[in-house]
């Protein structure tokens, strides 16, 4: 079969001069109609990937304290935080095969000086995150403006099948500008509440400013979960969006069409 092939290009080169020509024709209209744009810096990348597994390990060993501190006995032992209105509670935190899967029980001391430790990772992460930003121009991208909360709607019903087409963007649509701007602020407000709480005295008018001890280990609380759930729709998110989104935090670059916004460009402007 592949002599008989053979022979037949043999026999009409012109038929094989035209199809390697359409080949070429393909090849060059394939490569012009992508390019490469650099959509994050490589501070960023590192800084990116340093706070993930913190992250992971900050929220491991507050769980092992909540356990200790929430141990009474009351009603609800190690369930101390409830989602409910008044008398009515949906559910609690947490049940007890969940501190069985982690092996939660008894681990105090280890939770926090692990929770200690990754901490000054957590905050000297963080400041520097802020601070490369500010100085590099990329706040640019990732503060919110003031068309964000439309763009944010209209990017949700996308994602809810409601709608079609999402609205022009550079480096982040107007739903991401909100939430990675939340989360900095959520990781300012875990350091601030987490101080107050491992420093209730020497920062005595800090826990007063947040409604007193208790009061402070309540908002802590909730905004690790306001973490756990940022994570959990961040994580949804890339995949939805496939390996092009993954790589650019990986190696920088993503593979753009001819005619899109270049992210590099709209940088190179702010200089």
């Amino acid at each position: 079969m592949l002599a008989a092939n053979s022979g037949l290009a043999a026999a009409n080169p012109s038929t094989s001069a035209v199809t390697g020509s359409a080949a070429g024709k393909a090849q060059t209209g394939a490569m012009a109609a992508i390019y490469l744009d650099r959509k994050h810096l490589l501070a960023i990348r590192w800084m990116h990937w340093i706070n993930f597994p913190v992250l992971f390990v900050m929220i491991w060993s507050g769980l092992l304290i909540y356990w200790n501190d929430s141990d009474n006995a009351y009603k609800h032992p190690h369930a101390l935080y409830r989602v409910g209105v008044g008398n009515f509670t949906l559910f609690r935190f947490f049940p007890a095969w969940f501190w069985k899967l982690i092996d939660g029980p008894y681990h105090v001391t280890q939770g926090l000086g692990t929770h200690f430790f990754f901490m000054w990772i957590f905050a000297i992460n963080g400041v520097g995150y802020v601070a490369y930003t500010l100085i590099s121009g990329e706040w640019r991208f990732v503060v919110h403006q003031l068309n964000s909360l439309k763009e944010a709607i209209q990017v949700t019903l996308v994602d809810l099948h409601l709608r079609k087409g999402l609205p022009p963007q550079t480096k982040y649509n107007g739903a991401q500008r909100i939430a990675y701007t939340s989360v900095i602020l959520m990781g300012l407000g875990s350091l601030i509440t987490g101080l107050s709480i491992y420093k209730p005295t020497q920062v005595h008018w800090i826990t007063s400013l947040l409604g007193g001890y208790e009061m402070a280990r309540w908002e802590h609380f909730w905004l690790t979960m306001g973490f756990v759930g940022f994570f959990g729709v961040h994580v949804t998110q890339v995949i939805l969006a496939g390996w092009n989104n993954f790589r650019s935090m990986v190696s920088g670059l993503e593979i753009r069409k001819v005619g899109e916004v270049s992210i590099e460009a709209e940088r190179s402007k702010s200089v």
